[in-house]
Parts: structure tokens; C-alpha cells; sequence
């Protein structure tokens, strides 16, 4: 005999004993309360029920037989070293069952420099592959058919040269240009907020982004123009609403903007996609895909798009870096195949997966293999590709559908009262925000609130070290000066200089930058001499460097131990004469500083002074910035691999300024590997990935002591 809802409460009262239902309530990151039970009242009032997939608003899917029909794509984002080495890697993937090329750039390419350029010392080779000119670019796709693979390309700040010199290697591997296939990110307002590989300033940025859209609408119908990312939002701290919102709101200003330069929002915004992270929160992951598709339908049709395929959102997913952890790392294994599973169960349509090593190193093709036949185990034994939204109809998923829904929708509409996604990113809100979900998530973690296996509980004793694969990035940075070299010397000098002032006069008096790169591209112009040429124009964007104040302490109110801390720097104070003072710093190209603005506040929080570097210094930049500020300690943040090289340019740097007293440690992902090689250049003390913040507070505050 059925139970009554009443009933079945006052069975599991007597079964919890005195525990009540609501002590069982689970309130996320996001705010939002998860019950321990959902029934059929959960959802009976919920009006995006009644569609079947392939149906508007497309909750439930784009297509009507989703994987049925067609899987995902299987893709893996790769890129390391040298053009050479990253077309062996993609060409043995491609062999082995991947279905796409997912190209990733190192930071140098990223913001316009040239491998030459004194700037990007450390950066050559290190988090993606470098790319100069065509010639790398022809070098990267070889023997790889650009009108049978499609090719992703994460690229935001130096779009206009990179597609270029793809256009202009598919042309000479006699591929036209409709033929080619594929995505690029062309994302530059998620850039202002998290990840930080912009260039230009916002206005001349959203330009390029339009003339993006427009080229590739009028000439290349098969690619996608724009890869609408929140996928780094996540990876920066934001929670899955603010994910959602922000990401949907930039789609909305990179439509309005197209459609203000005369565009017929049908013409182009069918080739639109999007790009979300995949994290550990099961279900709530799978409900954010659908609630993405509802909102997307809901926005579209605000633009009065009459097209099925201007309304669907489509979506390329990647599972989470940040949930991948350093210690005990076979376990990210695991968790990499439940965030593919979710993102699968919410009807992506791509789908890349993390490597086990990549909370310490690039990839190894050990943990490659892995990553890919987890999606191909996925794709083929398990039946998940069989069934179309096989989580439709849950009481849990349908509530949490629209309460994602409902929740981001309210952050959209006070994005729309500010004015639109540039004018909230130029006042600085969204990143604020998304520092503060990342500060109070960093407190849970350290306070042991929410359980990270291997990290803050069931730590292993002892751990062994695992293969890595390590770039030499000053012998890749010597190949690419070469092949520079020979490129400038064997080419038309005045065709391309001439082509390069074209492409000048276009970015000051109008006209499409794409077409004018592309042009240049031909005379083989190099990606940082395009740049350059839009950089005379528009300048070059300098970020104001905020921090917050408030929000790590906040999670420790009335925590002993957390007091215990903030009294050793009271009496160091007392006994010094001043606050244990930091520097905390960003070197080299890296922009992700998510990891540097949570030290900032943290360590603020504790009770040291903390002065914030600006993004992208050199190593003689940031000791300046130290001697002048009269720091103790410089902390250095990494996460592109240029900790060898950067941070003993660093110390250096302080001996000439005769500053040696000054300590300097590192943090980040630094592989154990480098720790002896940067203990012996003089690094202090290292902290990699899941330290806890309190702690290393206290080591740190003894290590100043014994310098004194």
C-alpha cells in the first residue's frame, strides 16, 4: 500500500529520531536550498515539462535523437611546445578515436607577442603551443584534412591574427574557406572578468568580435564564429548560477552588438556555441545545461529570432581543473568521469576531458589515453547514449532545472538595468562577485566544510611522484626565433609591410580586421605584427587591480584556531614594529588569478599587509614593485608552468637591488619535480595545490621570523 506523503515524513522522523527533514537540507555555494526529498509537488507547477527533445525551448535537447542520432564529439584540448610535437599528439589522438582538434595556445600567442618578444621569457611553449605566422600554423595542421576535422580553437585576445593564419594554412593545404569546420572562442568579456588574455581595450575589443561574426557569417558557413565561455568563470571561483547568468548575458551583448552593425540575427546566430565547466555537483550540473538551453531560447526570441536554430543553443563542455588535485591524483580519474557523465546526462554536445596530471603538469599521452576512453567508455558501454534525457521527469532535476533557471534569469534581468554585459564588466561587479564565491568556497575547503578526498580528508601518509611531461620552453622559445628569423627574411618585405599598414588604416577608419589580417597573413606577417598593428590604434588594455576585504574571514568567525593565527600576527606586529607585509604576484602572461586573489584576501584576512602586483610583470618589475613597498615576503603565484624560469629571475632581480633579505615562495602548479631545482635557485618555501591557507599563513609567518 502506497504512503502518503505525511506518512512517509512521520516515518522517517521516528527513523531519523530526532533529526527533522529540514536538518537534512543542503544549502549549495549558489545559496540554493536542496531538500532531502522531491516529489511530484516539486514539479507540478513548472511549465517546460510538456516539450519532447528537439523541440523549443530545447530543455530537454537540441536534437530529437541526441546520441541517438549522433554522439558527442569527442574532443581533447590540447596543445604544448612546438607546432611539430603538438601535430604528432593530435594526429596519434585522432588515430585512436578522437573526434576533434581542440587547439590550446600558449599565453605568448594568447596576447599577441611574438615568441621574440622580451615579455614572454617564460611563457614560450609552456601552457599551449606556441604559433607565430602560417608557417606554424601549416606545421600544426599537417597531414590533419581541415575539411573533414573540425578544429576548436580557444583564442580570445589575439583572434584576428590566429584565425588568419588558419584561414591562410587551410587555403594552402587547398581547403577553401566554406569548407572549414569548427569553433573559435572569440569570447573577450569573459576575458575582462576571470581569465584575463585580453589586449585591446573593451570597445575596440567588442569590434573584433563583431567582425568576427561577420566574416565568418559571409564567408565560412560551416564555422562557428563564437564560443560564448563559462567555462573559466567556473574555473575563477563563480557558482553555477553566476556561471550561467554571466555566460548567457555576454551571449546577449555579443548578439546585440552584431545586430547593431546591421546583422540579420539569423544569418548568424545559428552558429553561435557556448562553452560551460563541469564540476562535482552531480545533478545540479546536468540541470545547469538544460536551464542554459530554456534561458537562451527565452533570450533569443527577445531578439525576435525566427529560426529554430538562432533560438537552440548548443554547447561544447569541459570537466572541471579545479576539482583536480595534486594530492593523491589517481582520484581525479574518478572524478573526471563523473563530471563527463553529468555533462553527458545534460546533452552537451562535445565534450572534453582533464588528464589526471593536470592539477600539476600538462598532460602525459599515459594520462591522455585515459582522459579520452573515459568519454569513449562513456560513449560505448555504458548505454547513457541510448536514451534521450534519460534525467527528464525527476522530481529533483525538473526542480533544480528551474530553480537554476529562476535564480540566473535574476541576475540577467540586473545586468539589462546596468546596461548590458560591457558596462557591468567596466564596473568591475560580475568579477567581484565571482572573487567572492571563490574566497568562501576556499574557506569551506580549508575549514574541511566541504570534503575534497585525498586533501582536506583520508589524506594518504606518504605520496609517490607520478611521470609528468616538463617543456623545456627555452629550447622552444630558440625553434621558434629561428623559424622567425627565416620567415622575415624570406619573405616580400614590402608586400607585407604594406599589407601590415592596410590593416593600420583599417582599424582606425573602418572596415573588417579579419579580411585586412588575413591579407597580411598571405605575405606571411607574424601573429605579433598584426597585433601590433591593431595595438597602435587601440592600445593596449591595463586592468585596475582590485581585491576584496572580509569574505575568507567571514567563514572563520569564531573558529579558535583561525584566532590562533591572527594572535601570532598581533605579536609579531608588536615585536616588529609593523604588520608582516606580502607581496603577492602574477609574472610572465598568466592571467588566471584566481589563486592570487584568494591568497590576497586570505592572508588580508589573517592580518598581514598585502599588496597586489599588476597582472603579466617581469621578474624585474615585480622586485621594484617589492623593494618599494618594503615587503617581507613575495609570493609567487604560477599556474603556466614559467616557475623555472620566472622565479629565479626573481631572486636575482633582488640580489642586483641588493633586497636579498626579501623571502620568496611559490605557489600554485608547481609539479614536485621543480620543487629541489627552485629550493636550490632560492625559493623558501613551496605550497602546491590544496594547501591550507591557515596553515601556510603560520609556516610562513615563522619563516619571516627566522630571516630576521
Amino acid at each position: 500500500m502506497k504512503k502518503s506523503l505525511t506518512e512517509w515524513r512521520a516515518l522517517a522522523s521516528k527513523e531519523l529520531r530526532d533529526r527533522s527533514l529540514d536538518e537534512l537540507d543542503w544549502h549549495t555555494l549558489e545559496g540554493l536550498k536542496i531538500k532531502p526529498l522531491y516529489t511530484k509537488e516539486d514539479i507540478d507547477q513548472l511549465d517546460h515539462l510538456d516539450n519532447l527533445p528537439g523541440m523549443e525551448p530545447f530543455t530537454r535537447g537540441p536534437k530529437a535523437t541526441m546520441y541517438g542520432g549522433r554522439p558527442w564529439t569527442i574532443r581533447q584540448y590540447a596543445g604544448f611546445s612546438t607546432a611539430e610535437e603538438s601535430n604528432a599528439f593530435y594526429r596519434k589522438n585522432l588515430a585512436a578515436g578522437q573526434q576533434g582538434v581542440s587547439v590550446a595556445f600558449d599565453l605568448a600567442t594568447h596576447r599577441g607577442y611574438d615568441s621574440d618578444h622580451p615579455r614572454v621569457e617564460g611563457d614560450v611553449g609552456k601552457a599551449g603551443v606556441a604559433i607565430d605566422s602560417v608557417e606554424d600554423m601549416k606545421i600544426l595542421f599537417n597531414q590533419i584534412p581541415l575539411d573533414q576535422v573540425s578544429v576548436s580553437m580557444t583564442m580570445n585576445g589575439a583572434v584576428i591574427p590566429t584565425m588568419a593564419c588558419y584561414i591562410v594554412a587551410g587555403e594552402e593545404q587547398g581547403v577553401l574557406q566554406e569548407a572549414l569546420s569548427g569553433t573559435i572562442q572569440n569570447d573577450i568579456l569573459k576575458e575582462f572578468m576571470v581569465r584575463n588574455t585580453y589586449i585591446y581595450p573593451p570597445e575596440p575589443s567588442m569590434r573584433i568580435v563583431a567582425d568576427i561574426i561577420e566574416y565568418t557569417s559571409d564567408k565560412m558557413p560551416k564555422f562557428n564564429s563564437i564560443s560564448i565561455s563559462g567555462y573559466h568563470m567556473q574555473e575563477a571561483g563563480a557558482n553555477l548560477v553566476q556561471e550561467l547568468a554571466y555566460t548567457l548575458a555576454d551571449g546577449k551583448e555579443y548578439v546585440r552588438t552584431a545586430i547593431e552593425r546591421g546583422m540579420d540575427v539569423d544569418k548568424f546566430a545559428g552558429r553561435l556555441s557556448f562553452f560551460f565547466a563541469i564540476g562535482m555537483n552531480f545533478f545540479m550540473e546536468a540541470a545547469k545545461l538544460r536551464a542554459a538551453r530554456l534561458l537562451w531560447h527565452r533570450i533569443m526570441e527577445s531578439f525576435d529570432a525566427k529560426s529554430s536554430k538562432s533560438k537552440m543553443l548548443r554547447t561544447h563542455c569541459q570537466t572541471s581543473g579545479v576539482s583536480l588535485q595534486e594530492q593523491d591524483p589517481y582520484n581525479n580519474v574518478v572524478r573526471t568521469a563523473y563530471e563527463a557523465m553529468s555533462a553527458v546526462l545534460g546533452g552537451t554536445q562535445s565534450l572534453h576531458t582533464n588528464a589526471l596530471d593536470e592539477a600539476i603538469a600538462l598532460p602525459t599521452e599515459f594520462s591522455a589515453r585515459i582522459a579520452r576512453n573515459t568519454q569513449l567508455i562513456l560513449q560505448e558501454e555504458t548505454g547513457v547514449a541510448n536514451v534521450v534525457d534519460p534525467l527528464a521527469g525527476s522530481y529533483y532535476v525538473e526542480s533544480l532545472t528551474s530553480e537554476l533557471a529562476d535564480a540566473a534569469w535574476n541576475i540577467i534581468q540586473e545586468i539589462d538595468e546596468m546596461g548590458g554585459m560591457t558596462k557591468a564588466v567596466a564596473s568591475g561587479i560580475p568579477k567581484l562577485r565571482i572573487e567572492e564565491s571563490a574566497a568562501k568556497r576556499q574557506a569551506m575547503v580549508d575549514r574541511g566544510e566541504e570534503v575534497i578526498v585525498g586533501v582536506n580528508k583520508y589524506q594518504l601518509e606518504s605520496q609517490d611522484e607520478i611521470d609528468i611531461r616538463d617543456i623545456d620552453d627555452s629550447a622552444v622559445r630558440d625553434t621558434q626565433i629561428s623559424r622567425l628569423n627565416d620567415i622575415k627574411k624570406n619573405r616580400n618585405t614590402k608586400r607585407c609591410s604594406d599589407a601590415l599598414k592596410n590593416l593600420e588604416r583599417v582599424a582606425k577608419n573602418g572596415g573588417n580586421l579579419l579580411n585586412a589580417a588575413v591579407e597580411a597573413a598571405r605575405e606571411r606577417a607574424t601573429v605579433g605584427e598584426i597585433s601590433m598593428a591593431m595595438e597602435k590604434e587601440f592600445g593596449r588594455h591595463r586592468a585596475e587591480v582590485k581585491t576584496l576585504s572580509g569574505v575568507y574571514g567571514a567563514a572563520y568567525d569564531g573558529d579558535d584556531d583561525f584566532r590562533r593565527i591572527q594572535i601570532e600576527v598581533d605579536e609579531f606586529s608588536k615585536a616588529e614594529g609593523r604588520r608582516p607585509r606580502m607581496l603577492v604576484v602574477k609574472m610572465g602572461q598568466d592571467g588566471h588569478d584566481r589563486g592570487a586573489k584568494v591568497i590576497a584576501t586570505a592572508f588580508a584576512d589573517i592580518g598581514f599587509d598585502v599588496d597586489v602586483g599588476p597582472l603579466f610583470q617581469t621578474p624585474e618589475e615585480a622586485a621594484n614593485d617589492a623593494v618599494d613597498n618594503d615587503v617581507h615576503i613575495i609570493g609567487i603565484s604560477s599556474q603556466a608552468a614559467g616557475h623555472k624560469t620566472l622565479a629565479p629571475k626573481l631572486i636575482e632581480a633582488l640580489k642586483e637591488k641588493d633586497a636579498e633579505e626579501i623571502i620568496v615562495i611559490c605557489g600554485g602548479v608547481i609539479p614536485q619535480q621543480d620543487y629541489k631545482f627552485l629550493l636550490e635557485k632560492g625559493v623558501k618555501a613551496i605550497f602546491g595545490p590544496g594547501t591550507n591557507i591557515p596553515a601556510a599563513a603560520s609556516e610562513i609567518l615563522k619563516l619571516i621570523a627566522q630571516s630576521r
